[in-house]
Protein backbone atom coordinates (compact mmCIF):
# COMPACT_ATOMS: atom_id res chain seq x y z
CA UNK A 1 0.00 0.00 0.00
CA UNK A 2 0.99 3.59 -0.71
CA UNK A 3 1.86 5.52 1.95
CA UNK A 4 1.03 8.75 -0.01
CA UNK A 5 -1.73 9.01 -2.34
CA UNK A 6 -1.38 13.18 -2.67
CA UNK A 7 2.23 12.92 -4.69
CA UNK A 8 2.25 16.90 -5.65
CA UNK A 9 2.41 17.47 -1.42
CA UNK A 10 5.49 18.98 -0.56
CA UNK A 11 7.83 16.70 1.25
CA UNK A 12 8.61 19.34 4.05
CA UNK A 13 5.33 18.46 6.06
CA UNK A 14 5.53 14.77 5.74
CA UNK A 15 8.54 14.63 7.41
CA UNK A 16 7.65 16.94 10.19
CA UNK A 17 4.69 14.61 10.97
CA UNK A 18 6.65 11.33 10.53
CA UNK A 19 8.94 12.85 13.45
CA UNK A 20 5.98 13.66 15.58
CA UNK A 21 5.01 9.86 14.60
CA UNK A 22 7.91 8.88 15.84
CA UNK A 23 8.48 10.63 18.99
CA UNK A 24 4.98 11.77 20.59
CA UNK A 25 2.47 10.35 18.51
CA UNK A 26 -0.48 11.19 21.37
CA UNK A 27 0.04 14.52 20.31
CA UNK A 28 -0.95 13.52 16.24
CA UNK A 29 -4.10 12.10 17.86
CA UNK A 30 -5.53 15.33 19.88
CA UNK A 31 -4.58 17.45 16.91
CA UNK A 32 -6.87 15.61 14.69
CA UNK A 33 -9.55 15.31 17.45
CA UNK A 34 -9.38 19.21 18.06
CA UNK A 35 -8.93 20.11 14.19
CA UNK A 36 -12.19 18.09 13.74
CA UNK A 37 -13.77 20.19 16.61
CA UNK A 38 -12.78 23.35 15.24
CA UNK A 39 -13.78 22.36 11.80
CA UNK A 40 -17.11 21.34 12.48
CA UNK A 41 -18.23 24.19 14.79
CA UNK A 42 -16.77 26.50 11.70
CA UNK A 43 -19.05 24.21 9.70
CA UNK A 44 -22.50 24.87 12.06
CA UNK A 45 -21.86 27.43 14.37
CA UNK A 46 -23.45 28.42 16.08
CA UNK A 47 -23.86 25.09 17.51
CA UNK A 48 -23.99 23.28 21.24
CA UNK A 49 -21.64 20.74 22.81
CA UNK A 50 -24.43 18.11 22.23
CA UNK A 51 -25.73 18.45 18.24
CA UNK A 52 -21.96 18.94 18.20
CA UNK A 53 -20.90 15.26 19.67
CA UNK A 54 -23.15 13.71 18.09
CA UNK A 55 -22.06 15.24 14.17
CA UNK A 56 -18.49 14.19 15.36
CA UNK A 57 -19.15 10.87 16.78
CA UNK A 58 -17.43 11.81 19.99
CA UNK A 59 -18.71 11.47 23.73
CA UNK A 60 -20.10 14.38 25.39
CA UNK A 61 -17.55 14.23 28.14
CA UNK A 62 -14.69 14.19 25.63
CA UNK A 63 -16.08 17.08 23.61
CA UNK A 64 -16.61 19.03 27.00
CA UNK A 65 -12.85 18.40 27.75
CA UNK A 66 -11.42 19.70 24.53
CA UNK A 67 -13.94 22.33 24.21
CA UNK A 68 -12.52 23.59 26.93
CA UNK A 69 -8.78 23.78 26.19
CA UNK A 70 -9.78 25.15 22.66
CA UNK A 71 -11.91 28.36 24.65
CA UNK A 72 -8.31 28.63 26.99
CA UNK A 73 -6.47 28.87 23.17
CA UNK A 74 -8.94 31.61 22.46
CA UNK A 75 -10.02 29.54 19.31
CA UNK A 76 -13.24 28.76 20.31
CA UNK A 77 -16.07 31.29 21.60
CA UNK A 78 -19.20 29.77 23.98
CA UNK A 79 -22.04 32.53 23.29
CA UNK A 80 -26.21 31.66 24.37
CA UNK A 81 -26.44 30.84 20.82
CA UNK A 82 -23.72 27.92 21.35
CA UNK A 83 -20.28 27.92 19.94
CA UNK A 84 -18.55 29.78 17.57
CA UNK A 85 -14.44 29.86 16.17
CA UNK A 86 -12.74 32.89 17.11
CA UNK A 87 -10.75 34.84 14.77
CA UNK A 88 -7.50 32.95 15.78
CA UNK A 89 -9.49 29.79 15.36
CA UNK A 90 -10.30 30.80 11.34
CA UNK A 91 -6.30 31.58 10.87
CA UNK A 92 -5.60 28.42 12.41
CA UNK A 93 -7.77 26.19 10.39
CA UNK A 94 -6.52 27.51 7.19
CA UNK A 95 -3.02 27.23 8.50
CA UNK A 96 -3.99 23.04 9.04
CA UNK A 97 -6.15 22.33 6.37
CA UNK A 98 -3.02 21.46 3.91
CA UNK A 99 -1.09 19.44 6.65
CA UNK A 100 -4.20 17.68 7.75
CA UNK A 101 -4.90 16.53 4.83
CA UNK A 102 -2.13 13.99 5.38
CA UNK A 103 -3.06 12.69 8.50
CA UNK A 104 -6.83 12.36 7.67
CA UNK A 105 -5.42 8.51 6.38
CA UNK A 106 -5.02 6.82 9.39
CA UNK A 107 -2.23 4.18 8.06
CA UNK A 108 -2.53 1.69 10.93
CA UNK A 109 -6.48 1.07 10.39
CA UNK A 110 -5.37 1.15 6.91
CA UNK A 111 -3.13 -1.14 6.87
CA UNK A 112 -5.25 -3.60 9.52
CA UNK A 113 -8.19 -3.66 7.11
CA UNK A 114 -6.15 -4.13 4.46
CA UNK A 115 -4.43 -7.76 6.19
CA UNK A 116 -7.93 -8.50 7.26
CA UNK A 117 -9.54 -8.18 4.07
CA UNK A 118 -6.91 -9.86 1.71
CA UNK A 119 -7.33 -6.52 -0.66
CA UNK A 120 -4.08 -4.96 -2.83
CA UNK A 121 -5.18 -1.40 -1.09
CA UNK A 122 -7.20 -0.05 1.63
CA UNK A 123 -7.28 3.48 2.70
CA UNK A 124 -8.97 4.54 5.93
CA UNK A 125 -9.79 8.17 6.75
CA UNK A 126 -10.39 9.56 9.70
CA UNK A 127 -14.18 10.03 11.43
CA UNK A 128 -17.80 8.82 10.52
CA UNK A 129 -18.87 10.23 6.82
CA UNK A 130 -22.74 9.19 8.17
CA UNK A 131 -22.41 11.77 11.09
CA UNK A 132 -20.50 14.53 9.31
CA UNK A 133 -20.49 15.70 6.08
CA UNK A 134 -17.17 17.36 6.47
CA UNK A 135 -16.01 13.39 6.84
CA UNK A 136 -17.84 12.76 3.79
CA UNK A 137 -15.77 15.31 2.09
CA UNK A 138 -12.56 13.80 3.59
CA UNK A 139 -13.27 10.46 1.95
CA UNK A 140 -14.20 11.89 -0.98
CA UNK A 141 -11.23 14.11 -1.62
CA UNK A 142 -9.04 10.93 -0.80
CA UNK A 143 -11.01 8.90 -3.16
CA UNK A 144 -10.69 11.31 -5.50
CA UNK A 145 -7.11 11.47 -5.10
CA UNK A 146 -6.93 7.93 -5.74
CA UNK A 147 -8.77 8.03 -8.90
CA UNK A 148 -6.11 10.65 -10.66
CA UNK A 149 -3.27 8.85 -9.33
CA UNK A 150 -4.06 6.25 -11.92
CA UNK A 151 -5.16 7.81 -14.68
CA UNK A 152 -3.47 7.60 -17.69
CA UNK A 153 -4.04 8.67 -21.44
CA UNK A 154 -7.06 7.65 -23.42
CA UNK A 155 -8.34 6.22 -19.48
CA UNK A 156 -11.69 5.60 -19.94
CA UNK A 157 -13.05 5.90 -16.51
CA UNK A 158 -16.70 4.57 -15.60
CA UNK A 159 -18.71 6.10 -12.87
CA UNK A 160 -21.80 4.94 -10.44
CA UNK A 161 -24.16 7.63 -9.11
CA UNK A 162 -25.09 8.27 -4.99
CA UNK A 163 -24.47 10.27 -2.60
CA UNK A 164 -21.17 9.44 -2.18
CA UNK A 165 -19.99 9.24 -5.90
CA UNK A 166 -21.36 12.81 -5.86
CA UNK A 167 -19.29 13.89 -3.25
CA UNK A 168 -16.32 12.44 -4.57
CA UNK A 169 -16.95 13.78 -8.03
CA UNK A 170 -17.55 17.11 -5.90
CA UNK A 171 -14.07 17.09 -4.28
CA UNK A 172 -11.76 16.18 -7.59
CA UNK A 173 -9.50 18.52 -8.41
CA UNK A 174 -5.98 18.54 -10.48
CA UNK A 175 -3.83 20.52 -12.24
CA UNK A 176 -3.02 17.74 -14.55
CA UNK A 177 -3.79 17.08 -18.21
CA UNK A 178 -6.46 14.89 -18.71
CA UNK A 179 -8.00 15.92 -21.70
CA UNK A 180 -7.48 12.77 -23.61
CA UNK A 181 -9.38 10.72 -20.37
CA UNK A 182 -12.89 10.20 -20.94
CA UNK A 183 -15.65 9.29 -17.90
CA UNK A 184 -18.60 7.73 -18.17
CA UNK A 185 -21.73 6.80 -16.28
CA UNK A 186 -21.49 2.74 -16.15
CA UNK A 187 -25.23 2.60 -15.77
CA UNK A 188 -28.08 3.94 -16.49
CA UNK A 189 -30.46 5.94 -14.32
CA UNK A 190 -31.51 5.23 -11.30
CA UNK A 191 -34.16 7.08 -9.09
CA UNK A 192 -35.58 10.62 -9.03
CA UNK A 193 -32.90 12.79 -7.65
CA UNK A 194 -30.69 14.32 -10.66
CA UNK A 195 -27.76 15.61 -8.63
CA UNK A 196 -26.97 11.85 -7.76
CA UNK A 197 -27.34 10.12 -11.10
CA UNK A 198 -24.53 8.66 -12.84
CA UNK A 199 -24.61 10.86 -15.97
CA UNK A 200 -24.16 14.09 -12.93
CA UNK A 201 -21.52 12.43 -11.32
CA UNK A 202 -19.97 11.78 -14.56
CA UNK A 203 -20.25 15.18 -15.84
CA UNK A 204 -19.18 17.09 -12.52
CA UNK A 205 -16.14 14.40 -12.28
CA UNK A 206 -15.07 15.41 -15.94
CA UNK A 207 -15.51 19.27 -15.73
CA UNK A 208 -12.94 19.32 -12.21
CA UNK A 209 -10.15 17.70 -13.50
CA UNK A 210 -10.34 19.23 -17.30
CA UNK A 211 -11.49 15.69 -19.06
CA UNK A 212 -14.18 14.57 -21.73
CA UNK A 213 -17.95 12.99 -20.30
CA UNK A 214 -20.16 11.02 -22.75
CA UNK A 215 -24.01 10.54 -21.01
CA UNK A 216 -26.33 7.58 -20.99
CA UNK A 217 -29.57 8.64 -20.96
CA UNK A 218 -31.84 5.55 -20.46
CA UNK A 219 -32.87 4.47 -17.10
CA UNK A 220 -31.07 1.71 -15.47
CA UNK A 221 -34.43 -0.65 -14.89
CA UNK A 222 -34.65 -0.95 -19.07
CA UNK A 223 -32.76 -4.34 -18.66
CA UNK A 224 -32.57 -6.42 -21.26
CA UNK A 225 -34.63 -4.20 -23.58
CA UNK A 226 -30.88 -2.25 -24.32
CA UNK A 227 -29.60 -4.14 -26.95
CA UNK A 228 -32.86 -3.26 -28.82
CA UNK A 229 -32.75 0.47 -28.23
CA UNK A 230 -28.83 0.33 -29.06
CA UNK A 231 -29.39 -1.00 -32.53
CA UNK A 232 -32.16 1.76 -33.14
CA UNK A 233 -29.81 4.88 -31.58
CA UNK A 234 -25.75 5.18 -32.43
CA UNK A 235 -25.46 7.80 -29.45
CA UNK A 236 -26.93 4.83 -27.09
CA UNK A 237 -24.71 2.42 -28.65
CA UNK A 238 -21.47 4.13 -28.58
CA UNK A 239 -21.81 4.68 -25.00
CA UNK A 240 -22.30 0.94 -24.54
CA UNK A 241 -19.87 0.48 -26.53
CA UNK A 242 -17.04 3.04 -24.07
CA UNK A 243 -18.17 0.70 -21.16
CA UNK A 244 -16.68 -2.20 -22.26
CA UNK A 245 -13.54 -0.33 -22.76
CA UNK A 246 -13.79 0.78 -19.11
CA UNK A 247 -10.32 0.41 -17.51
CA UNK A 248 -10.61 2.16 -14.29
CA UNK A 249 -13.99 2.11 -12.33
CA UNK A 250 -15.29 3.77 -9.31
CA UNK A 251 -18.24 3.21 -7.92
CA UNK A 252 -19.93 3.76 -4.23
CA UNK A 253 -20.94 0.60 -2.07
CA UNK A 254 -24.63 -0.24 -1.36
CA UNK A 255 -26.44 -1.77 1.25
CA UNK A 256 -28.61 -4.59 -0.29
CA UNK A 257 -31.48 -3.53 1.85
CA UNK A 258 -31.30 0.23 0.89
CA UNK A 259 -30.55 -0.44 -2.41
CA UNK A 260 -33.33 -2.37 -2.79
CA UNK A 261 -35.67 -0.07 -1.94
CA UNK A 262 -34.22 3.00 -4.14
CA UNK A 263 -34.10 0.53 -6.82
CA UNK A 264 -38.27 0.04 -5.62
CA UNK A 265 -38.22 -3.82 -6.11
CA UNK A 266 -41.15 -6.24 -5.72
CA UNK A 267 -41.74 -6.97 -2.43
CA UNK A 268 -41.13 -10.95 -3.11
CA UNK A 269 -37.60 -9.50 -4.46
CA UNK A 270 -36.99 -7.95 -1.36
CA UNK A 271 -38.18 -11.40 0.44
CA UNK A 272 -35.94 -12.93 -1.75
CA UNK A 273 -32.84 -11.08 -0.54
CA UNK A 274 -33.81 -11.15 3.30
CA UNK A 275 -33.63 -15.20 3.33
CA UNK A 276 -30.32 -15.36 1.16
CA UNK A 277 -28.62 -12.91 3.15
CA UNK A 278 -28.02 -10.12 0.57
CA UNK A 279 -26.04 -7.18 2.48
CA UNK A 280 -24.25 -5.69 -0.98
CA UNK A 281 -25.28 -4.38 -3.82
CA UNK A 282 -23.27 -2.55 -7.00
CA UNK A 283 -23.82 -2.12 -10.55
CA UNK A 284 -27.37 -3.98 -10.14
CA UNK A 285 -26.39 -7.30 -8.61
CA UNK A 286 -27.03 -8.25 -5.04
CA UNK A 287 -24.11 -10.59 -2.96
CA UNK A 288 -24.28 -11.93 0.40
CA UNK A 289 -21.12 -11.56 2.92
CA UNK A 290 -19.33 -14.00 1.10
CA UNK A 291 -19.32 -12.04 -2.25
CA UNK A 292 -21.51 -14.64 -3.71
CA UNK A 293 -24.52 -13.00 -6.59
CA UNK A 294 -27.71 -14.48 -5.22
CA UNK A 295 -29.62 -11.88 -7.44
CA UNK A 296 -29.41 -9.63 -10.81
CA UNK A 297 -31.38 -6.93 -10.89
CA UNK A 298 -31.80 -6.36 -15.08
CA UNK A 299 -30.53 -3.13 -15.80
CA UNK A 300 -27.99 -0.86 -18.49
CA UNK A 301 -24.97 -0.97 -18.57
CA UNK A 302 -21.75 -2.53 -16.81
CA UNK A 303 -22.10 -6.16 -16.51
CA UNK A 304 -20.56 -8.29 -13.43
CA UNK A 305 -18.49 -10.05 -15.95
CA UNK A 306 -17.41 -7.29 -17.12
CA UNK A 307 -16.51 -5.77 -13.66
CA UNK A 308 -14.28 -8.72 -12.76
CA UNK A 309 -12.31 -8.23 -15.94
CA UNK A 310 -11.80 -4.12 -15.72
CA UNK A 311 -8.08 -3.46 -14.58
CA UNK A 312 -8.44 -1.11 -11.51
CA UNK A 313 -11.40 -1.14 -9.62
CA UNK A 314 -12.08 1.28 -6.93
CA UNK A 315 -14.85 0.76 -4.07
CA UNK A 316 -15.84 3.80 -2.16
CA UNK A 317 -18.17 3.56 1.14
CA UNK A 318 -18.93 4.84 4.98
CA UNK A 319 -20.17 4.53 7.66
CA UNK A 320 -20.29 1.32 9.89
CA UNK A 321 -23.74 -0.01 8.61
CA UNK A 322 -21.62 -0.37 5.11
CA UNK A 323 -19.37 -2.55 6.93
CA UNK A 324 -20.82 -6.08 5.51
CA UNK A 325 -21.46 -4.67 2.23
CA UNK A 326 -17.10 -3.59 2.07
CA UNK A 327 -16.56 -7.32 3.15
CA UNK A 328 -19.13 -8.57 0.68
CA UNK A 329 -17.57 -6.82 -2.24
CA UNK A 330 -13.86 -6.92 -1.43
CA UNK A 331 -14.68 -10.85 -1.63
CA UNK A 332 -15.26 -10.29 -5.45
CA UNK A 333 -11.86 -8.96 -6.43
CA UNK A 334 -8.76 -8.89 -3.72
CA UNK A 335 -6.96 -6.68 -6.44
CA UNK A 336 -9.82 -3.82 -5.60
CA UNK A 337 -8.96 -0.52 -3.66
CA UNK A 338 -10.71 0.45 -1.03
CA UNK A 339 -11.86 3.64 0.03
CA UNK A 340 -13.81 3.41 3.63
CA UNK A 341 -13.95 5.86 6.83
CA UNK A 342 -12.97 4.68 10.50
CA UNK A 343 -16.22 4.08 11.91
CA UNK A 344 -16.68 1.45 8.49
CA UNK A 345 -12.70 0.34 9.25
CA UNK A 346 -13.42 -0.45 12.95
CA UNK A 347 -16.72 -2.50 12.62
CA UNK A 348 -14.73 -4.66 10.29
CA UNK A 349 -12.08 -5.20 12.72
CA UNK A 350 -14.34 -5.64 15.29
CA UNK A 351 -16.70 -8.64 13.12
CA UNK A 352 -12.99 -10.24 12.21
CA UNK A 353 -12.17 -10.64 15.88
CA UNK A 354 -15.82 -12.21 16.77
CA UNK A 355 -15.01 -14.39 13.57
CA UNK A 356 -18.23 -13.43 11.64
CA UNK A 357 -16.87 -13.41 8.29
CA UNK A 358 -13.46 -14.71 5.95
Amino acid sequence: MRDNICPHMEVVPLVNLNLIKMIVPETLELLEKRYIILREVKNNQPIGRRALSANIGMSERNVRTEVENLVKLNLLNIKNMGMYVTDDGEKLLVELSEIFQEIIIKPGLSKEVTNILGVNECYVVSGDSSLSDLTLNDLAKAASDVLISHLKPNSVVGVTGGHTMLAVSEQATSNGDFKNVTIIPARGGLGNDLKTQANTVASKLAQNIGANYKLLYIPDSIGQDINEIANKNKEIKDILDLIERIDIFIFGIGRADIMARRRTLPEQNIEFLKQNQAVAEAFGHFFDIKGKDVFEYGSAGLSLNKYLEIPKVIGVAGGEDKSEAIIAISSLRKDIILVIDESAAKKIITKNIKEEFI
